[in-house]
């Protein structure tokens, strides 16, 4: 395990994430000028704009645009950005104001006040896009503006979470010359008010991000200009890393690459950063198909998986195996999977079938996503696919699609069992339960759960110390393991990989993993 109290030096060590500055693992004397740092990540954006995205696009709009509340370094609570100050003004918590910095523009110079942020909460429940982020404000009653500055938020039920939503980027602030109350905004320009401008984009390939001059919030840049590239796997990425054509890489680091990281050449001028992640993979059944539909099948794939043999065989250890929709590390955590199941047993799976009068081999079709999730992604299923079969009661197809018509098909209710990849919207046990039930969520699959979303979540709003919700969240749990319509697979591990020349890398996480890129920063000498 790593000694944390130890600087690393440039060899193949891995260091781990922090919070809060370390014993100056990339320290050094820094600038901001120069050419620009360049990020790799293997997580394009779906969309540009932020009504429509309930995904790893936000990982681009931390960076672009403002929300109220944000995360500054260090911080485990969301905290003023855009807004100078914001508060709940009742006891209840069903009342919450905030108050804008002065001088706000969009980096077109239009002014970003009250209206603006108002138009931009109310278009992304108007436009409703199926699976997008208006599952988030459910609780909001409505948004009022008093004068320029002040925005109040009246919630239908007392919601204590509700300033994480606010930080999420989602919830970002658009101007409403460009950006329509009733329509998402095409094309690839941005008008935003973040510590960056968008430059220059290209779908699938890269974005190239330039100091916002106009910018007015707690980010601290440390450099004048990111691009970020994306690539299609995880071994292309790497490749240009250690060619020096980028600087880092962030999201999509494959398995194998991360051994081969871990026993690089220590004069090879590469750093590898682990920290615990709370990203997670699962599974989605489809309560509509004739087969995934029957609870009596998906028990039986539960009794089947194997998960230590995924995280060992084909994710070398650089995951862990989860079964829980809420990852270890959170408060509220359970292993209701292992709990109810055990380790994989065909024959408890085989009672399971027969009890409920279904034939065997059953027969279902896996969809995964060919862009998304990392480059084992097509390897996981198809040790799914031999893992089922093997038991002797399944007969799996494999079937994929590129991430942005992936997302339209599980939108439109189109696959009878697939996968999901999960990375927190903020750091609470309610962010792994919240969005995958109610009508509305970011699975685009109905998902009633009445005493989830009824009795439970609306009970854990009201408590503002999370430590004071657990059995909440435990029932909330259990609730899902009994229905067996989400399965999860496997909990994360962050892995940063940069050259030596970076600094500022073991900064630029968020609570929610994503990546604040105006931390980083090139040595000027090492």
């Amino acid at each position: 395990m790593f000694n944390r109290n130890r600087c690393l030096r440039p060899i193949a060590a891995i260091a781990s994430i922090s919070m809060a500055t370390g014993c100056g693992l990339f320290s050094s004397d820094q600038s901001g000028a120069g050419e620009p740092i360049v990020v790799g990540t293997t997580s394009a954006p779906s969309t540009l704009d932020p009504a429509a995205s309930w995904d790893g696009s936000w990982e681009l709009y931390r960076n672009i645009y403002q929300t109220l509340l944000s995360y500054p370094n260090g911080a485990t609570s969301p905290q003023p950005d855009a807004a100078e100050s914001c508060a709940f003004t009742d006891s209840s918590n069903t009342a919450y104001r905030c108050t804008l910095r002065d001088g706000l523009t969009f980096s077109d110079g239009h002014e970003l006040d009250a209206a603006a942020v108002k138009h931009s909460i109310d278009r992304i429940l108007k436009i409703d896009v199926p699976g997008g982020p208006a599952g988030l404000l459910g609780s909001l009653e409505q948004v009022d503006t008093e004068g320029d500055n002040q925005v109040l938020f009246r919630l239908k039920t007392s919601d204590a979470t509700f300033p994480f939503v606010l930080a999420t980027p989602a919830m970002s602030i658009v101007d409403p010359e460009h950006y329509p109350a009733d329509a998402l905004r095409t094309g690839t320009s941005v008008t935003g008010s973040g510590p960056y401008s968008l430059a220059s984009y290209q779908e699938n390939q890269q974005a190239e991000l330039v100091r916002n001059d106009s910018y007015k919030g707690f980010a601290e840049r440390r450099n004048d200009a990111v691009t970020i590239r994306y690539f299609q796997d995880s071994g292309a990425m790497v490749q240009a890393l250690k060619a020096k054509k980028i600087d880092l890489t962030y999201r999509g680091l494959a398995a194998d690459d991360i051994v081969d990281l871990q026993t690089t050449d220590p004069d090879s001028g590469l750093q590898l950063v682990e920290g615990t992640g709370t990203d997670i993979s699962y599974l989605v059944f489809n309560p509509k198909d004739p087969m995934a539909g029957e609870p009596a099948v998906r028990k039986a794939v539960a009794q089947v998986v194997d998960r230590p043999s995924i995280a060992h065989n084909i994710y070398k250890d650089t995951v862990e195996p989860l079964y829980s929709m809420v990852p270890k590390g959170l408060t509220g955590h359970t292993t209701g999977f292992f709990d109810d199941y055990g380790d994989p047993d065909a024959d408890k799976a085989r009672e399971i079938l027969t009890e409920a009068g279904i034939t065997t081999p059953v027969e279902l079709t896996f969809w995964y996503t060919t862009d998304r999730y990392g480059s084992e992604t097509a390897v996981l299923f198809k040790e799914l696919k031999r893992q089922l079969e093997e038991s002797g009661l399944f007969e799996i197809t494999l079937k994929s699609r590129p991430w942005k018509t992936y997302v339209e098909g599980y939108q439109k209710g189109e696959y009878p069992v697939f996968g999901r990849g999960w990375f927190p919207d903020f750091p609470d046990a309610e962010n792994f339960i919240a969005p995958f039930v109610g009508d509305q969520n970011a699975l685009g699959t109905p998902y009633p759960a009445e005493e989830i979303t009824g009795v439970l979540l609306p009970r854990s709003r009201r408590e503002s110390d999370r430590a004071q919700v657990v059995k909440d969240f435990e029932e909330a749990q259990q609730i899902l393991v009994d229905d067996a319509r989400l399965l999860p697979l496997w909990q994360g591990k962050q892995y940063i990989a940069t050259s030596e020349e970076i600094s500022g890398g073991e900064q630029a996480l968020d609570p929610s993993t994503i990546m604040m890129m105006w931390t980083l920063s090139r040595k000027t000498s090492w």
